[in-house]
């Protein structure tokens, strides 16, 4: 991916807001929750300011005028440059052809899942189907609503798809419970002697030691990194 000047997600979307029209801060902010987008871009008013000061230094965005209501505060209201519709179309166009690298809370969990016991595993990932049944309940009849408003299909693609992702995330996660919970993953013998083990107060020395005698098995060995 292209290292970008201001690379902070929050940046494109004020220069989307502002490749409509000029805006100042607060009408940015609103235009972005009416429509839903802190749903998919992590929207923060003290870091919206940090975001069109770093645009602002790279000649992205610029003051259109300032203005002034009564005895309220001065406004500034921010219009987008040429090298901002140009960063913007760039940006949106590598983000949608280029796939990056990311890095979800699941998959993490998932990558050190052997921590711990087998039956509490697939406790914790039934509990997370459950969750993602209501999500996607929620998200579809949301969906539904705006559909019967009129809204048409291009405003609400990136609700479309977050409920693809959570129906593939709940049949992944519901199978691999089910196959934990009935013992049937790959290295689940090995999984749950280890927390009997551990449950018997041997510690992980103790147990590597064992390993290494060629008590266990090959798949012990692997698992453990031996």
């Amino acid at each position: 991916m292209t290292k970008r000047a201001v690379s902070n997600p929050l940046a494109l979307a004020v220069l989307a807001c502002l490749w409509e029209k000029p805006m100042y801060p607060y009408e940015m902010t609103t235009t972005m929750r009416e429509r839903g987008k802190e749903d998919s871009i992590r929207l923060n008013f003290g870091s919206l300011y940090t975001v069109i000061k770093a645009l602002q230094k790279h000649g992205f965005i610029e003051v259109a005028q300032t203005e002034r209501e009564g005895n309220r505060p001065e406004r500034i209201v921010y219009a987008i440059t040429d090298a901002g519709r140009r960063e913007s179309e760039e940006w949106l166009r590598e983000l949608i052809a280029v796939p990056e690298k990311e890095y979800p809370a699941i998959e993490t969990a998932l990558s050190l899942l052997p921590l711990l016991p087998p039956d509490a595993a697939a406790d914790l990932l039934e509990q997370r189907v459950a969750g993602l049944d209501a999500d996607l309940a929620s998200r579809r009849a949301e969906n539904e609503r705006a559909a019967g408003l009129g809204l048409p299909e291009l405003l609400l693609i990136e609700s479309h798809y977050r409920v693809a992702m959570l129906d593939a995330e709940r049949a992944f996660v519901a199978d691999l419970a089910a196959r934990v919970r009935a013992g049937t993953v790959g290295g689940a013998e090995w999984w749950r002697q280890l927390h009997a083990l551990l449950a018997d107060g041997l510690s992980m020395d103790d147990i590597r030691s064992r390993v290494t005698s060629g008590d266990f098995g090959t798949e012990a060995a692997e698992l453990l990194g031996n």
